[in-house]
């Protein structure tokens, strides 16, 4: 299985949508879609525009992975919409993407990543564990208990 990520491209919209909303979904995590997923479908205004990257990963000619680094302050972002298509889970494919966040952030002069995820989501809280991340909070959004991490790089 050959893996290429590349940086999101307009045509990407429809398949980006799709891997959000099937991600959390079957995670049980989805709250609903609502102003919180304006991101996803302004992918160019929210991530590129302002300084930040959004990342898509192919297998086969086909999108199957995704994360971006929204900026949040002069020098940190935020780690959001990391999402592997559920045909894909299990092969190191979220690896892979949080390693080239990382290095495009480094890129950037970034010197923070931040992120949250919910309980719920416990292969994403070993992923981040695993990489360095520490747990800094938790809060609840809705009925989602969520953690929140930090890593400086």
């Amino acid at each position: 299985m050959k893996l290429h990520i590349r940086r999101y491209q307009a045509s990407d919209a429809a398949i980006v949508w799709e891997l959000h909303n099937l991600g959390l979904q079957l995670m049980g995590a989805h709250l609903g879609n609502g102003p919180r997923d304006a991101d996803v479908l302004a992918v160019e205004a929210y991530y590129l525009a302002t300084g930040g990257e959004f990342l898509v990963g192919e297998v086969a000619g086909q999108v199957v992975l995704m994360g971006g680094l929204l900026p949040t302050g002069e020098r940190e972002a935020e780690v959001k919409r990391m999402r592997v298509h559920p045909d894909f889970w299990r092969r190191g494919l979220g690896e892979h993407m949080l390693l080239a966040l990382e290095l495009r952030a480094r890129e950037l002069g970034l010197i923070r990543l931040h992120l949250d995820t919910s309980v719920q989501q416990a292969p994403a809280q070993k992923l981040y564990l695993k990489h360095g991340y520490r747990e800094i909070a938790r809060g609840q959004i809705a009925q989602l208990e969520i953690i929140y991490y930090e890593k400086w790089l």
